[in-house]
């Protein structure tokens, strides 16, 4: 069985897809095709489930067709694809159409597009063109008190209006964490990922920043935030001091 997921910016598709996996035993396949290079929400849902979920890419969709009977599959649709242009993707494989919508909005093309249609207690979307803007951060690392203030300017307005932000960072500690804002409806901006703690270099994992919102100053987002990371010195000083709290010792190459 493959569900496509879609609904517009910050309305719970990937919270509606984690619910789903939760409540089921069998395998997990997890396609966004417009996230291949800002991967945060699979990233998130694998962090979660562990091995029951694996991540597939645009290259790899293929893999939709040979899924044996133990396993779903779920799409996720970003709110600006064309939904017409989708429609070949999903037609060749028989897939489902769940749409997420806010409750108290009407005659939007998800409604038309989804069976079923869920309803969750979301604000409507205005109808101002929302921007995005997307940043990798792999290898970069943050203090979190730097990305404190960071967060609050930017969900405050201070690069312009935002509706949505999401992001994976990696703090000087050695940890991962998910930072997650919507109008409304999140308890925690931050959550802990469950990733190991890294504490050589800088990593090579997955980290970035997605925002959805209207006038925003991208090239102000960017440089801040480049200049919030830490440099190649600042790095490797708080790590052999974390590592000498630890009693982590040091491993020298020859």
């Amino acid at each position: 069985m493959i569900t496509a997921v879609g609904g517009s910016s910050g309305v719970g598709k990937t919270t509606w897809i984690r619910e789903q996996i939760a409540q089921g035993q069998k395998r997990v396949l997890y396609f966004c095709p417009s996230a291949d290079t800002m991967p945060i929400d699979g990233t998130w849902i694998a962090d979660e489930f562990g091995d029951r979920v694996e991540i597939i890419t645009v290259e790899e969709e293929s893999r939709l067709r040979t899924m044996g009977p133990d396993t779903v599959a779920y799409i996720e649709l970003g709110f600006h694809l064309d939904l017409q242009a989708t429609a070949p993707v999903l037609d060749r494989y028989h897939c489902s159409r769940v749409a997420i919508v806010p409750a108290d909005s009407s005659g939007s093309p998800w409604h038309d597009w989804g069976n079923p249609v869920i309803t969750v207690p979301r604000p409507e979307p205005t109808s101002a063109p929302s921007e995005i803007f997307r940043g990798v951060l792999t290898g970069e690392i943050l203090d979190p008190a730097s990305l404190e203030i960071f967060w609050y300017e930017l969900t405050e307005g201070a690069y312009g209006t935002v509706t949505r932000a999401k992001g994976i960072f990696e703090l000087v500690e050695g940890q991962s964490i998910l930072g997650n804002f919507t109008k409304v409806g999140l308890e925690k901006e931050f959550q802990p990922l469950n990733r190991s703690q890294w504490l050589e270099g800088r990593p090579n994992r997955f980290s970035g920043l997605e925002v959805v919102g209207e006038q925003l100053d991208q090239e102000a987002i960017a440089t801040t935030l480049q200049e919030f990371c830490l440099s190649d010195e600042a790095v490797a000083y708080y790590q052999t001091q974390l590592k000498e709290n630890l009693g982590i010792p040091e491993v020298t190459l020859s």
